[in-house]
């Protein structure tokens, strides 16, 4: 049967089952542990460096070709993956997803022939087809993208069997605000109508913790909480995630002695700046106004627009996966289009 894989393409595939272990946890709790890219850059450096070493001093067009990929891979998709994140598109575990492979994948992993499973050539589409780069991180990158990008139209099917149509309906869905604490995602709406910059969830959390409030609380009585003096005690913000132990105190005690008042005119309604100066770091980028007018909404509505978000890690595991088995599907699709 002849040689799967060389030992460094073997050790390569425990990005498998690790990133899947990983998207999953992105899933339940949008958290990933930092060790998991901290073994799979490690992995990928170990090989990497005795690739290196097998090729040097790159005396052959194959070793020099190799050389090239392996720089447009680091060169490329490392920064690429950093800008994104800095630009915000990118939350910093799929940066750090992305570069991890890019490390350990920056070419094509090589299977040798017999590469069958039940009579099926694995994967069809080879490096030497899609591309002349054979930048195996680009791929997987392109593929996540594709893969992504059936996240809007699942959403949109999902809307509209729901009945719940509207301009955002490919972004967005509606929610019931009473349940808002075990959501993931930011509001797609405020006081003054649709919007991409809402409230982040995981911010609400951190603000409801920090005031030792529970949403309905808050709801029931919006006039006395949105005064600041009505803040007593403060608690720890945690960092917002829906698994964190969140502490529950009496709301009555952290209301202080404050009265049920009025429309009043505050210098810092909803003590939005005061929270976001004492909790240790920042909220997920929420400035006091975004934080306000998030607050205006929970307690002014019963169902609330919520962008969910990508958790993209799920579609870069996909990603991998038919990368490994497939190759590259924009090669793939351009070529039965008739445009390469």
């Amino acid at each position: 049967m002849g040689t799967v894989a060389s030992p460094g393409d073997i050790a390569r595939l425990l990005a498998v089952p690790l990133l899947g272990w990983a998207a999953l946890r992105d899933v339940r709790t949008r958290r990933v542990p930092n060790w998991v890219w901290y073994v799979l850059g490690g992995l990928g450096a170990v090989l990497l460096a005795a690739d290196l070493a097998r090729l040097a001093p790159f005396g052959t067009p194959f070793a020099r070709l190799e050389l090239i990929r392996i720089t447009l891979s680091l060169g490329l998709i490392v920064p690429l993956a950093y800008g994104f994140w800095r630009l915000g598109g990118f939350g910093g575990a799929d940066a750090k997803a992305l570069m991890a492979l890019a490390v350990l994948f920056p070419t094509y992993p090589a299977y040798y022939p017999p590469r069958a499973l039940l009579g099926v050539e694995l994967p069809p589409v080879l490096p030497a087809e899609p591309t002349l780069v054979g930048v195996f991180s680009l791929t997987v990158l392109t593929d996540t993208v594709l893969v992504g990008a059936l996240f809007p139209v699942a959403l949109t099917v999902r809307n509209a069997l729901a009945g719940e149509f509207s301009p955002v309906m490919f972004l967005a869905r509606v929610v019931p605000v009473g349940s808002l604490t075990r959501h993931h995602g930011r509001l797609f709406e405020d006081p003054s109508g649709f919007t991409r910059s809402g409230l982040d969830l995981d911010a609400l959390r951190m603000y409801l913790r920090w005031r030792g409030l529970p949403l309905a609380e808050l709801r029931a009585h919006p006039e006395r909480y949105r005064d600041p003096d009505s803040v007593g005690e403060t608690f720890d913000a945690t960092d917002g995630a829906v698994d964190a132990a969140a502490v529950e105190h009496d709301a009555a005690s952290a209301a202080g002695d404050a009265p049920d008042a009025t429309d009043g005119d505050y210098d810092d309604p909803w003590a939005a700046e005061r929270f976001l100066e004492e909790i240790d770091g920042s909220a997920y980028g929420t400035d006091p106004e975004t934080l306000r007018a998030g607050l205006e909404t929970v307690t002014g509505t019963d169902e609330v627009w919520l962008s969910p978000g990508l958790p993209f890690i799920v579609p870069m595991f996909v990603g991998l996966l038919v990368a490994l088995t497939y190759g590259d599907v924009l090669y793939g699709l351009l070529t039965a289009l008739g445009l390469a």
